[in-house]
């Protein structure tokens, strides 16, 4: 079977890129290709530094005003690009160039909380200041418009009303942890 490419992006920690890279890392037949950040201090650069992961910094004129970081992916050829934690909204050549080959994951239920400026804490606030009974995240392709591809996957969890934010994050997070990976090795076998 042909090795497959994953490329990652983040914009922050990088729990769920350690995580990723840690799923994967006894299993031959997929590669991390390489880690790009739009963050030139984000702590996902010290993570991959630490697992020996490549990883790259780009500024916003590579990404939006130039086809580097579309030049570069191109040379890697991946079978798979995945969002963990990145905040830019993905530039339509880059989009055509990879139809239904880059995914994201989002804290919560699709199509509710999504849109610019709806991550992390943002969106569990939201969650807790509207009394939901639930959340989760939603993994799905990705298209021009923020957090309206086509959903691959979603996983939920019961929110009470006990639940602080922080609680909220951390239920959120486990299914992160849980589903990302299995779900991008879906998608890879499918391939």
């Amino acid at each position: 079977m042909k090795t497959k490419q994953i490329i990652l992006f983040a914009s922050g920690s990088g729990s769920n890129v350690e995580n990723i890279i840690r799923y994967f890392q006894d299993k031959p037949n997929v590669t991390i290709a390489m880690v790009l950040t739009n963050k030139s201090n984000a702590k996902v650069l010290e993570r991959c530094n630490r697992l020996n992961i490549n990883a790259l910094y780009f500024n916003k004129t590579a990404f939006k005003e130039t086809d580097c970081i579309l030049d570069i992916l191109k040379c890697a050829k991946p079978d798979l690009i995945v969002l963990a934690g990145f905040l830019w909204k993905v530039p339509e050549n880059i989009i055509k160039a990879f139809p239904n080959k880059i995914i994201n994951i989002h804290p919560a239920l699709l199509p509710k909380y999504g849109g610019k400026g709806m991550y992390g804490d943002n969106v569990h606030k939201a969650v807790k200041m509207n009394k939901d009974d639930e959340s989760g995240i939603t993994i799905h392709y990705v298209n021009e418009h923020y957090d309206e591809g086509a959903i691959i996957h979603q996983a939920k969890t019961k929110i009470v009303s006990e639940d602080k934010v922080e609680d909220i994050a951390a239920k959120v997070h486990a299914l992160e942890y849980d589903h990302f990976p299995k779900v991008i090795e879906q998608l890879l076998l499918a391939q």
